[in-house]
């Protein structure tokens, strides 16, 4: 952004992520002591990136945690002071990319071969409940993420572990799922379309993070195995 934007233009820069803000919302957080965007010698506001990122942090307290103004302004304030960021940290890929898949369904021995896995692995991944295949018309059907979890699985059995090992991965994920559902159960109810995307961009974000938040977890415990 190479010039400070006009309130027009900020509305503008922030309707795709808050189809709702209005020229009147800002007004009102401005009167309210929440940003405090320039003027020009004309009279016109002038919002530079930070108190862009200002505004885009309140839109989302208030969107994604109900936070009340009274409370945002507090965290604006430990804000200033160095206490709490409001520039978001890098989100991953968005939810269309993240949950995209082919829509291709197979068979048990086509996984198989799809994965270079031998055919029983896929029956014990089964068993022991890390694979969940839907009922198809007349067999087990898989799919996109089938087949990531058994090239995963192929290359964990490889190193020894077995099939019922694994399994544990499988109750972690649940865990986790009904976790990231307890930050997402009230948009998902709302049943909107808007309420719906919103849902699945923190659903997405949310997943990613904590992939890397595990990453991070066991490649420390493993480089301190190594001896550092």
């Amino acid at each position: 952004m190479s010039r400070p934007l006009t309130i027009g233009e900020v509305i503008n820069h922030l309707k795709g992520e808050f189809p709702d803000v209005t020229v009147s919302k800002l007004r009102f957080l401005e009167s309210e002591g929440l940003v405090s965007p320039r003027r020009a010698s004309s009279g016109y506001r002038e919002f530079r990136p930070a108190d862009i990122d200002r505004v885009r942090y309140i839109l989302r307290q208030q969107r994604d945690h109900f936070l009340p103004l009274k409370v945002i302004k507090s965290k604006l304030t430990a804000w200033e002071r160095g206490e709490e960021p409001t520039t978001p940290p890098a989100a991953g890929a968005p939810p269309d990319t993240y949950f995209a898949t082919t829509g291709v369904t197979m068979s048990a021995e086509e996984l198989a071969r799809a994965a270079g896995a031998p055919a029983d692995l896929v029956s014990r991944l089964v068993e022991h409940g890390v694979l969940q295949p839907k009922q198809g018309e007349d067999a087990e059907a898989f799919d996109d993420d089938d087949l990531a979890v058994t090239r995963a699985a192929r290359r964990l059995t490889g190193h020894g572990l077995e099939a019922r090992h694994l399994r544990s991965f499988r109750n972690a994920a649940n865990r986790e799922a009904d976790l990231f559902t307890q930050l997402t159960r009230a948009l998902l109810r709302h049943g909107s379309p808007a309420s719906r995307r919103q849902a699945a961009e923190i659903l997405a974000d949310s997943a990613q993070a904590a992939r890397e938040l595990q990453d991070g977890m066991v490649r420390a415990e493993l480089r301190r195995l190594l001896g550092d």
